[in-house]
């Protein structure tokens, strides 16, 4: 590990892949518990080669939120693939292609897609109906009868789709303050699909699945009875954010971003590091104060890191610059272990937004692992 440190000179991910292996195996075990698909979701990781730790897991169905990601995946053997992302229709050629190489899972919540679909298609494609649960981002509104019956009598008449199921992504579950606010929220998403569900049923429409894919609701509760497939993603490196919610404990957190120091301002009890917003991204929390908390200060050593130094954060980021503001007695403790060139890590308030930013991990063993190339621009 020392030697590691010795070798970063710009801000780099550390991964510990003894957290992360770990983390994949207790969600593989809890859903098999549950009797339900496992389908994880890659954006958090974007990677091939943790993507193998979770087929040496018995994973064999995965999610992506991107069609360049399910064919960067679809290039390194998975053949099941959810895009949980509404259908771009100016992607059809894209979908066409990666059809006719995978199963495809496509999400559709409005009639002019599936109208689309239905006259561009040229392979089959499983479709789930994107339902909005009571997040306010994408999919058609739980109560909106009328809107589930059409969706669904247009997907069955279109001879290269098939329908699955509903799907959600509960978003409301981040904002929980505590485990048994996240139940609450899982049960009354659970509850508006059945009752979506329960409308295609009168229909006729049989043995159609519930597709939940929140972390903080994966990660704590323990009955899954309900539904059919769940798609966590951001559980297999965890952040502050599911610290702060309580989805899991420090010691799962399986990803921090080494930031070099390059400069300390005693008078002001601040630090200043190499690792800005184009690093950590801008995503904070709020503090009790009521300033923006950007990330949380960790001290590496030759095991991996610390626990959260009390009284450090991260409290302002520009486009390069991090800006870590103290108490007096945490500068007075950390500024007897830190100088300038030396390393402080930075668990992000998201961690798949930064892995996003980063594209390649370093493990404390000193393997580099990369992430999906981005794209050519076309």
């Amino acid at each position: 590990m020392n030697d590691l440190l010795g070798s970063i000179v710009r801000p780099t991910m550390l991964l510990d892949a003894q957290r992360v292996r770990s983390n994949i195996q207790q969600m593989a075990a809890k859903a098999q518990r549950n009797g339900v698909r496992f389908r994880p979701h890659f954006k958090t990781h974007q990677s091939a080669e943790i993507g193998a730790w979770f087929r040496e897991a018995g994973v064999t169905a995965i999610t992506a939120s991107s069609l360049d990601m399910a064919t960067y995946f679809a290039d390194h053997g998975w053949y099941d693939i959810t895009v949980a992302f509404p259908v771009n229709v100016r992607e059809i050629d894209k979908i066409n292609v990666l059809a006719q190489r995978v199963r495809l899972h496509l999400l559709v919540e409005n009639l002019a897609t599936v109208h689309f679909l239905a006259t561009h298609l040229v392979a089959p494609v499983a479709a789930w109906i994107e339902v909005d649960a009571g997040y306010g981002r994408s999919g058609v509104p739980w109560h909106d009868q009328a809107a589930v019956k059409d969706l669904a009598k247009a997907i069955v008449e279109c001879d290269r789709l098939s329908l699955q199921g509903l799907l959600t992504h509960d978003g409301t579950t981040y904002r929980a303050a505590g485990i048994r606010e996240i139940r609450d929220a899982y049960d009354l998403t659970v509850s508006r699909l059945e009752q979506a569900r329960g409308w295609l049923m009168e229909l006729g429409y049989s043995d159609l699945e519930l597709s939940i894919g929140d972390t903080p609701a994966c990660s704590v509760l323990d009955d899954f009875s309900s539904i059919d497939e769940m798609r966590p993603g951001n559980f297999v490196f965890y952040d502050l954010m599911q610290l702060r919610i309580g989805s899991c404990t420090f010691q799962e957190v399986g990803m921090v971003v080494a930031c070099p120091v390059v400069s300390i301002h005693p008078e002001r009890c601040e630090i200043v590091l190499y690792g800005g917003a184009v690093h950590l991204s801008k995503d904070h929390l709020q503090r009790e104060d009521g300033g923006p908390d950007f990330g949380a200060v960790v001290r590496l050593d030759g095991t991996g890191w610390s626990a959260p130094v009390e009284g450090a954060w991260v409290s302002s980021l520009s486009q390069e610059h991090g800006l870590v503001r103290t108490t007096r007695e945490a500068f007075a403790s950390l500024s007897t272990m830190v100088g300038v060139g030396d390393l402080l890590g930075i668990v992000p308030v998201h961690s798949c937004l930064t892995a996003d930013l980063m594209k390649h991990y370093l493990t404390l063993d000193g393997q580099r692992i990369d992430m999906a190339p981005i794209p050519a621009a076309r």
